[in-house]
């Protein structure tokens, strides 16, 4: 027993014991699209829109309801009401039998037993009703052509979210990259220092060098050694990151460039593109199609209607024999509400007005964003070409002051002055290198372009 509740937890733990190993970007953006729980959220709120555009379009055919009541009385107006629905009503219920034995000649003054206090009745009625609305003045129409826009405004929301998720987890893997060519050259420059030590402890060992060389030296290893550990958590933080948004746990990812391609597009592609322009777009259509609902409060609105049904003391008891129908229509015109729609309409005016000048400054915000990302980006460009330069150059000057040590023509300190300038190079370099990313992947979110696996 012991054994079999064992494998049961065992085969419930595999999923999250399930690791993914050399992961590629492509297959990680369709993990993401797949698993990701802030994504799957916000499709729930698109279906839940979608659901709202069928109920606004419902209201167009009306409303038809099929009721049964079961009641019992002894109320002598309720008795009296249950005999007439179910055409039994008879002079006898208004005690023309009791005018007869009374012997009184005025039936005025007769109060009759039978129908003051009858006997108690049973009443079942069943009855179909519907309602349909003929004219409501565009109001219905309106409302439905909204929450379409809605529906649509809520696909915008998710496919914005959808290009953040994407930018985060191409910025992670771009990270790793980076960092992982930080830990390499790192572990380069340690194995640098390791080797000068084991020269600068020689060179003690023949008089050349003293005791706080040797301490420098070793100093000097420790922060790198430091600097390296710092690496490899700050690699750990960004797979955990990674992991969190895939929902699945990413132990390693494929070799990939540290460089993201710079996307091509043309200026007409932002407006068309972009999901902020297109959402403010969509706002100033849902803006105007409220000042038409606000326009139907002046206009009357009419409806039909319809019942059929029913009644006896015994449940569908001679249905036919005893039915009935009831058909109206109905028509209702708001003239005075103390200028509540008059308000209404100017503030719907107002809104459109203000959701113009929206659109305006979302088109002008966008088109500057993109043009001070692509000057930031050209600006990287130069800064990690000339830092590639440099850090090469600052790797000869060092390898050239260890060799002068050697020869004791500089000291300990200068070597290690040099050293320091050289991971100082690379430091920048690949700053320069996730900062130009960065904005490489903020571009692509604001032209919609952060899709698949090509980077």
């Amino acid at each position: 027993m012991f054994m079999q509740k064992y494998f049961i937890l065992l085969l419930v733990s595999l999923p999250l014991m399930a690791t993914v190993q050399n992961l590629r970007l492509d297959t990680a953006l369709k993990m993401l699209d797949e698993n990701n729980l802030e994504l799957k959220i916000s499709r729930f709120n698109e279906q839940m829109k979608a659901h709202e555009v069928k109920t606004a379009e419902g209201y167009h055919y009306g409303k038809a309801e099929l009721s049964l009541t079961g009641m019992r009385s002894n109320d002598a107006g309720n008795v009296f009401g249950f005999k007439l629905q179910s055409r039994e009503a008879t002079f006898g219920d208004f005690g023309f039998a009791e005018f007869d034995t009374s012997g009184a000649t005025n039936p005025l003054s007769v109060a009759p037993r039978a129908l003051n206090y009858p006997n108690a009745r049973n009443h079942y009625q069943t009855k179909i009703s519907y309602m349909l609305p003929l004219y409501t003045g565009g109001k219905l129409t309106e409302y439905s052509r909204i929450t379409k826009a809605m529906a649509r405004m809520s696909q915008y929301d998710t496919q914005k979210l959808l290009n953040e998720k994407i930018f985060q987890t191409k910025k992670a893997f771009y990270d790793i990259s980076l960092i992982q060519n930080y830990i390499v050259n790192l572990s380069k420059m340690i194995k640098n220092i390791e080797k000068l030590e084991s020269i600068v402890i020689s060179m003690k060992t023949e008089g050349y060098a003293q005791e706080i060389d040797i301490l420098e030296v070793q100093a000097r290893l420790a922060e790198a050694e430091s600097m390296y550990n710092q690496a490899k958590l700050n690699k750990n933080l960004a797979y955990q990151f990674l992991s969190f948004l895939l929902n699945e746990e990413v132990k390693s990812i494929a070799s990939m460039s540290d460089m993201a391609q710079m996307p091509r597009f043309h200026s007409g592609e932002i407006e068309d593109n972009n999901i902020d322009i297109q959402k403010a777009l969509l706002g100033l259509q849902i803006s105007e199609m409220a000042i038409g609902a606000q326009r139907a409060n002046y206009l009357p609105t009419i409806g039909a209607f319809g019942e059929y049904g029913s009644a006896d003391n015994i449940l569908w008891n001679e249905f036919i024999d005893k039915d009935s129908y009831t058909v109206g229509i109905q028509l209702k015109w708001n003239i005075f509400n103390g200028g509540i729609d008059d308000a209404n309409l100017e503030k719907a005016k107002v809104n459109f007005l203000k959701v113009q000048d929206q659109v305006a400054l979302a088109k002008s915000g966008v088109a500057l964003k993109v043009k001070k990302l692509e000057t930031e980006i050209l600006s990287k460009n130069a800064d990690i070409k000339s830092y590639n330069k440099q850090l090469n150059f600052a790797k000869k000057v060092y390898e050239n002051y260890r060799a002068r040590y050697k020869e004791g023509l500089v000291s300990i300190s200068d070597v290690l002055i040099k050293q320091s300038k050289e991971l100082e190079m690379l430091l920048k370099l690949l700053t320069a290198k996730n900062e130009r990313n960065t904005k490489i992947f903020q571009l692509k979110n604001i032209l919609n372009l952060n899709h698949g696996g090509e980077v």
